[in-house]
């Protein structure tokens, strides 16, 4: 069985390497949002032409965006939404609640620091991490049965 995994949120460290990297040998097939900061936020304006208002700036890039996340949301079988210590993705808690409206199998990944915050988003969970080696440990258990060593 091959699971399609969309790794959503926060683009500021390295916890998607860490789960690709945990899952090699895993029948698993990664996708996820553009991760260049630059390039995610300007790809409206880059590609449609300049805004002087940043609103349909933002907009523009916004909306393409969101064709490459809702193509990888919905044909995903697992949705991991990743909350970052450091900024307020409110843009992952969306990532979340669409892949929830879907049915999607959802994993939350944050600290215990945002675990108030976000009781609502890990409560439409089927499971809440706190490190993406817990992640890692989901995915190879729903594959094969086998539990952490």
């Amino acid at each position: 069985m091959t699971l399609k995994v969309y790794l959503s949120g926060e683009i500021h460290t390295d916890w998607r390497e860490q789960i690709t990297q945990g899952a090699t040998g895993l029948d698993v097939v990664f996708s996820g949002p553009v991760t260049d900061h630059a390039a995610s936020d300007d790809c409206g304006v880059a590609i449609l032409g300049a805004e002087d208002n940043k609103f349909w700036h933002d907009r523009k890039g916004a909306q393409i965006n969101a064709i490459r996340t809702r193509k990888g949301i919905a044909e995903a079988d697992v949705v991991v939404v990743r909350f970052g210590e450091q900024y307020k993705q409110w843009n992952a808690a969306f990532d979340a609640g669409y892949a929830a409206a879907l049915g999607k199998s959802l994993i939350i990944l944050h600290g215990a620091e945002h675990a108030h915050a976000l009781k609502e988003v890990d409560a439409a969970a089927l499971a809440v991490a706190t490190e993406p080696r817990q992640v890692v440990e989901i995915l190879r258990y729903v594959l094969s049965g086998s539990l952490p060593a």
